[in-house]
């Protein structure tokens, strides 16, 4: 059976691969510009302009960030709680084997060891990947659900994928061929 990796479709997109955003400053300026602006919409946000990983030995932008479960479990979450979400958010459902030039690490992101985005990423969050060993996650953590619910009652803004771990991949993706689906159904 095979295993996929999802992305969120970004609003403007050149070419057929996703690159990371560090790479976007030099290729597409006034992309890198666009979507960079998220890091600073919070003081502490800014760091992770400058935040390490671990094992990869390069900066959090220098990676593309991916999903290891399909993006319908965050919907169902976020809706069984009762947060308004953006009904046809589109993703990318990529087979793995299309990150296999690239050098790949598993972020656990674990409540436990999660300090905030101006914080290092501990040494043993990091997980090198071997494409081949990959699975796909079933569903989403308990503190991803108990966050939505505590961000929801105080009514703060919240990331998305909080505690869900990431998949990092160092290097491009071709997206030329993949799917595109949307998040509130599990297809």
């Amino acid at each position: 059976m095979e295993s996929f990796v999802y992305h969120m479709v970004p609003k403007e997109i050149k070419g057929d691969k996703l690159i990371p955003l560090n790479s976007l400053k030099g290729a597409h300026p006034n992309l890198y510009i666009k979507y960079s602006k998220k890091y600073f919409d919070h003081p502490e946000r800014k760091k992770l302009l400058t935040r390490k990983i671990p094992k990869l030995n390069c900066l959090w932008n220098d990676v593309l960030h991916f999903l290891p479960l399909h993006p319908y479990y965050v919907y169902e979450a976020l809706s069984h709680i009762g947060i308004k979400t953006k009904e046809d958010q589109l993703f990318f459902k990529i087979p793995i084997q299309k990150l296999k030039n690239n050098k790949n690490a598993c972020y656990l992101y674990t409540k436990e060891k999660y300090r905030g985005p101006a914080e290092d990423i501990e040494e043993d969050e990091i997980k090198p990947l071997d494409i081949e060993d990959y699975k796909e996650l079933k569903g989403i953590p308990i503190e991803t659900y108990e966050s939505y619910k505590i961000h929801n009652e105080k009514g703060s803004r919240f990331g998305l994928f909080p505690f869900i771990p990431h998949l990092f991949s160092y290097g491009e993706v071709e997206i030329r061929s993949v799917e595109t689906i949307t998040w509130n159904r599990l297809e």
